[in-house]
């Protein structure tokens, strides 16, 4: 396969009808004949009179049940509309309900595995139709492409993932028989796709599945633009706009916030504040910059709890992160100098920046476990509140405002006898980088 992508086994999707399960076993008469039909290899050789057979049986004896509906709904200020799961029977018919109701629509977010060519194909000449323009916010894969080629413009995010294979017919016993792709191959092309990779792209065994750079994506016309994340409304909950949606999905881009785990208070805080902004129509990027902005606050009031020994410990991982990123960093340090990671560790306390700078590639030899960061935030949170913590020092009159300067004080503070108030008051002095404050809210 190409150099310039990636392949994946088992995708199991862009399946002509759906794969129905191995019935054998459940009919006396059945099970002699399957298995033997599978010794002799003569199942793939059946083709469609195999997938037939199979497709009459499972009607009858139900053999798997069906996937959950994809979610379809309409986006904020009724400029979009969201599809999300798995493109199954009666999706196009859904989808062009939703669109009957709400001329004003103009772009579909596409997020999918995939699901029947038939109906992917249906969805695809509604989008021609309309003349609405294609969005995947994550990944559209198998089938789901098939739909996402139809837009007038087709963008992808700039990390986004859209995955190929040739399409199946279903087994009686699961397996996967693929099929003549001839009529997707020419829905690629009719749509602007280059051929060349649209024989490439169908060429991938049922089985597998191809993800090409995005790049390469451009290059061949199958999306004619790669987009940041705060060019369109968020999507990060489409497929489960509730608050426990959000929840799971403040947690995928935080995982450093499942050390609050006992403190539900914040994570339904922070939940609600993020659901709040994707009913607003808020971008993906302003979302997460939201979402750092409010959760960065909530771990300073969490810290401020926190025992002396607590904060002697945390200093320590301070002064590493800094290290990495102030202006000794380098080549041997897997990092170039980063002053605005710097100051906001040291001069803020930011857990978050310190888990990014902590987790990144390093070649230190004295790189603190995965999971530092994280154990010492829920040591915080078991402690008691503000009353059981020693009082720091007195802060200087001018403390350091600059990333050398806090790299000097916190190894400094960390050799005196009970570091830990002398490392809060470091923390707590309240120094970000101008970008960050003319671009956070507060």
């Amino acid at each position: 396969m190409a150099a310039d992508g990636v392949r994946a086994a088992g995708s199991g999707l862009g399946r002509r009808a759906r794969p129905w399960g191995t019935i054998c076993g459940t009919m006396v008469l059945a099970a002699a004949a399957c298995g033997a039909l599978s010794a002799a290899g003569a199942l793939p050789a059946l083709g469609g009179a195999y997938a037939a057979l199979s497709l009459r049986l499972e009607h009858q004896l139900h053999t798997q049940a069906p996937a959950p509906p994809a979610r379809i709904a309409l986006g904020p200020h009724g400029r979009d509309i969201r599809f999300a799961g798995e493109i199954g029977e009666g999706a196009a018919d859904r989808l062009a309900a939703l669109l009957a109701a709400h001329p004003a629509v103009t772009r579909i977010h596409l997020t999918s595995e995939g699901g029947l060519v038939a109906e992917a194909s249906a969805i695809g000449d509604l989008i021609a139709a309309r003349g609405l323009s294609t969005y995947v916010p994550d990944y559209c894969v198998s089938a789901c492409t098939l739909a996402f080629v139809r837009g007038t413009t087709r963008a992808l995010v700039t990390d986004g993932r859209l995955g190929f294979h040739a399409p199946y017919d279903p087994g009686l016993f699961g397996q996967v028989v693929q099929a003549d792709a001839a009529v997707e191959r020419a829905a690629y092309v009719a749509a602007g796709v280059d051929p060349s990779f649209a024989a490439e792209a169908l060429g991938v065994a049922s089985d597998s599945l191809w993800i090409p750079d995005p790049a390469r994506l451009v290059r061949a016309r199958v999306a004619t633009e790669l987009v940041d994340t705060d060019r369109f409304p968020d999507s990060t909950l489409d497929d489960d706009p509730s608050l426990a949606g959000a929840r799971a999905a403040v947690l995928r881009a935080l995982p450093l916030l499942e050390a609050l785990a006992g403190r539900d208070e914040i994570l339904s805080a922070l939940a609600s504040g993020y659901l709040d902004g994707y009913r607003a129509g808020i971008s993906e990027g302003e979302a997460l910059d939201r979402l750092r902005a409010r959760a960065a606050r909530a771990i300073r009031q969490v810290l401020q709890g926190a025992d002396a020994a607590t904060w002697t410990e945390l200093g320590g991982l301070v002064l590493r992160a800094m290290r990495q990123v102030g202006p000794d960093a380098g080549p041997e340090a897997g990092r170039d100098a980063d002053p605005d990671a710097c100051l906001a560790i040291g001069g803020t306390g930011d857990l978050l920046a310190l888990q990014d700078v902590l987790s990144a590639p390093s070649l230190s030899p004295d790189r603190p476990p995965a999971d530092a960061v994280r154990t010492l935030l829920a040591r915080a949170a078991r402690q008691a509140g503000p009353g059981g913590r020693e009082a720091g020092p007195t802060p200087a009159a001018r403390l350091p405002r600059d990333c050398a300067g806090l790299i000097a004080a916190y190894a400094e503070a960390l050799a005196r006898p009970g570091a830990g108030g002398a490392v809060r008051a470091l923390a707590s002095q309240g120094v970000r980088p101008a970008r960050e404050a003319a671009a956070l809210p507060r």
